[in-house]
């Protein structure tokens, strides 16, 4: 199971950067195991999910939890996109980001990234799946930017 953590760890810090994975699972953590394969399929800790292993490319979705831990402990600052305090109440309820909403976004970010959104308060409001890259959201006036697959009023 140490082992095992170490490594999820180690995706975690490949996937979100440099010191991710020690702010995302705590040594208390625990892995919960799919029963066909063996295979991890969720990381809880203190009662809460933090993140869910996706095992078709081995990276992480994470959860309202996960996106605060992950946030308090390092900032993300590549992996966040900041939106508009206007949208906060739709995409907190599970609505899309589009284009037009983004006030700043990670430069680190491409189509495909797990990301946190947050209003510029800097408090997450949702994660979801990135659909531009930086420079696209900040440019483009209409389109989704970011596919939301937890807002922090569905899921706390």
């Amino acid at each position: 199971m140490l082992g095992d953590l170490v490594r999820l760890r180690a995706v975690a810090d490949y996937q979100f950067g440099r010191g991710a994975g020690d702010a995302l699972f705590p040594s208390d953590a625990t892995v919960e195991y799919s029963k066909n394969t063996g295979k991890p399929r969720h990381v809880e800790a203190g009662g809460a999910l933090l993140a869910s292993y996706r095992p078709n490319d081995g990276l992480f979705t994470l959860t309202i939890a996960g996106a605060r831990r992950l946030l308090e402990g390092t900032g993300a600052p590549g992996y966040t996109v900041t939106i508009l305090d206007d949208v906060v109440e739709a995409v907190e309820g599970g609505g899309n980001v589009f284009a037009k909403h983004v006030a700043d976004a990670g430069e680190a970010i491409r189509p495909g990234d797990e990301v946190v959104v947050v209003n510029p308060g800097r408090e997450v409001i949702a994660v979801g799946k990135a659909l531009l890259t930086r420079e696209e959201m900040l440019r483009f006036k209409t389109g989704a930017a970011v596919k939301i697959r937890r807002g922090r009023s569905r899921h706390r």
